[in-house]
């Protein structure tokens, strides 16, 4: 172990490492159920799904381990699973298999501008406060998802979206489970429990069964309110993969169109990766006295091929977990870590009915839970400055209203770049010659489109 990870170097010891490593897996295995809910969406097969959630995140783990020695932990991303779900599927039409070769192609490029050192160059051209933006707004927006999936929130005529109300003028029982549920979560969390999410998820679901066990809960499977209780008759159906797996497809392809979504997922991914190894590598103490990351290209080559793997799988763009810093607080610092979060992902496939009899409404609380972390960042923008405030205002707003992360992306940096262009000769000094060409791209999609 010594040999593998260094473990005196980095001041850790093999319990540590073990004990952080299934920190990290409590406070993120939501996305084992979470992911196929979202996907689901789409058509996908659920239990397809979730075998491919849990082995792209076993393998990108791994490779963050094998690549970085790093106590970080990757799966399908929040937020970049609802962008291939809402936005490019069910808003732009596209079917999933060709949604996949989106995230395939960008898995490619993105291993390309790894290994040439590219991609920290075109990470650093977009304004840091617009990558503040992207995050409040992909918050607000998963956030706003989970309180459809629960049906707290409801299709309405007349003011487009409203509370939902029973044929007595109450919430249904789902709704008010969900509610319930994000109470607990909230509670959990403010108490520091490991793991509050997961937690949250599963209690929700508990007080669930209990309502259908004492018929509080009606199962009715012809309007789509199903059985809270797994069903282990159909075995572990880890044959299911094959119903997603290899499936991508580039038939039917507006190529301008194809492009602007490969390069959202490809903007989403890396805010979020690149954000999540520099903050959780800060909180750990890694960064050196220049404040970079060593053998960080090994990281974002991790982030890189787990993404193209899991394209193959068949599961949206897999990415670095900010969850990892709950490990990275309990003390992990090495590989080990990681390595114990991926044996646990490859483990979970063996709990598949149980994950797969998770409803909707159990996991609403966490979709709207992690949507309150993303939040976060919105302290960091400076709203006395209008050039940087302004777009990024117009980057949160866009994504939940017009129901797409790329849109609120596109029009962050179509906002930001002919604000400081009109605002003087200082100001059009803090735009890069990429911004300028992302913008003119962005806006031609808009006219042309």
């Amino acid at each position: 172990m010594e040999k593998l990870f260094k473990l005196q170097e980095n001041g850790t010891t093999v319990r540590t490492e073990i004990l952080a490593g299934i920190t990290t897996f409590m406070t993120m295995a939501y996305i084992l159920a979470v992911n196929p809910t979202v996907l689901g969406a789409t058509g996908m097969d659920h239990a397809g799904v979730f075998v491919a959630t849990a082995l792209a995140s076993c393998v990108g783990t791994l490779l963050m381990c094998i690549c970085a020695n790093y106590p970080f932990a990757l799966a399908p991303g929040m937020g970049l699973n609802a962008y291939f779900a809402y936005s490019v599927v069910i808003g732009m039409g596209y079917t999933w298999q060709t949604a996949l070769a989106a995230v395939l192609v960008e898995g490619i490029i993105f291993i390309l501008l790894t290994l040439t050192s590219v991609r920290e160059a075109i990470f650093n051209a977009i304004p840091q406060t617009l990558k503040y933006a992207v995050s409040c707004g992909i918050g607000l927006f998963i956030a706003f998802i989970g309180l459809q999936d629960a049906k707290i929130i409801i299709n309405n005529d007349a003011t487009l979206v409203s509370l939902t109300k029973t044929e007595w003028g109450g919430m249904s029982v789902p709704a008010t489970l969900a509610i319930i549920g994000v109470i607990i979560t909230a509670i959990l969390l403010v108490k520091n429990v490991k793991g509050g999410i997961l937690w949250g998820i599963l209690i929700t679901w508990a007080l669930g069964i209990v309502c259908q066990l004492t018929g509080i809960y009606q199962v009715d499977v012809a309007n789509g309110v199903y059985s809270l209780l797994p069903d282990f008759s159909q075995g572990f159906q880890l044959s299911s993969i094959k119903n997603v797996a290899f499936k991508v497809s580039f038939h039917d392809v507006n190529i301008l169109q194809f492009i602007g979504v490969m390069f959202a997922f490809l903007f989403v991914d890396m805010f979020d990766t690149i954000g999540t190894l520099v903050g959780v590598s800060t909180k750990a103490g890694m960064l050196d006295k220049d404040g970079k990351l060593p053998h960080v290209k090994g990281a974002l080559l991790a982030d890189a091929i787990a993404t193209t793997v899991g394209a193959l799988f068949g599961t949206s763009t897999t990415t670095t977990y900010v969850e990892s810093a709950t490990g990275v607080s309990e003390g992990g610092r090495t590989g080990l870590t990681s390595l114990t979060v991926a044996i646990l992902f490859l483990l979970s496939l063996f709990l598949s009915p149980i994950f797969l009899a998770i409803p909707s409404f159990a996991t609403a609380p966490a979709l709207i839970i992690v949507g309150f972390y993303m939040m976060g960042s919105v302290v960091n923008i400076d709203f006395s400055n209008f050039t940087e405030s302004i777009p990024a205002y117009i980057t949160i707003i866009a994504m939940p209203f017009a129901y797409s992360i790329s849109d609120g992306i596109f029009m962050g940096i179509i906002s930001y770049v002919i604000l400081n262009v009109i605002s003087g000769k200082e100001n059009r000094k803090k735009i890069s010659v990429l911004m300028y060409i992302l913008a003119i791209i962005f806006l031609c999609k808009y006219l042309f489109v």
